[in-house]
């Protein structure tokens, strides 16, 4: 399969996972950072992420119905 084929065959989103994937297997084989840098860095992003949701105020389309009967 050429590459042009595969960017074809590919959503939007499998193209970004497996451009993520490509970029993070050869740096990890050019020695850039080790496998297990990348996962505590994804797991150090991923807690910043949630404290963000977890931060953020109700937006009104959130709330169910019952807060509009008050």
């Amino acid at each position: 399969m050429s590459f042009e084929e595969a960017l074809q065959i590919a959503s939007r989103d499998e193209r970004f996972m497996a451009t993520v994937y490509a970029m993070n297997t050869l740096l990890i084989h050019k020695g850039i950072y080790t496998q297990e840098e990348f996962e505590r860095l994804f797991v150090e992003w991923t807690r910043k992420e949630q404290r963000k949701k977890a931060a953020e105020p109700t937006k009104p389309s959130q709330q169910t119905a019952a807060s509009y009967r008050r």
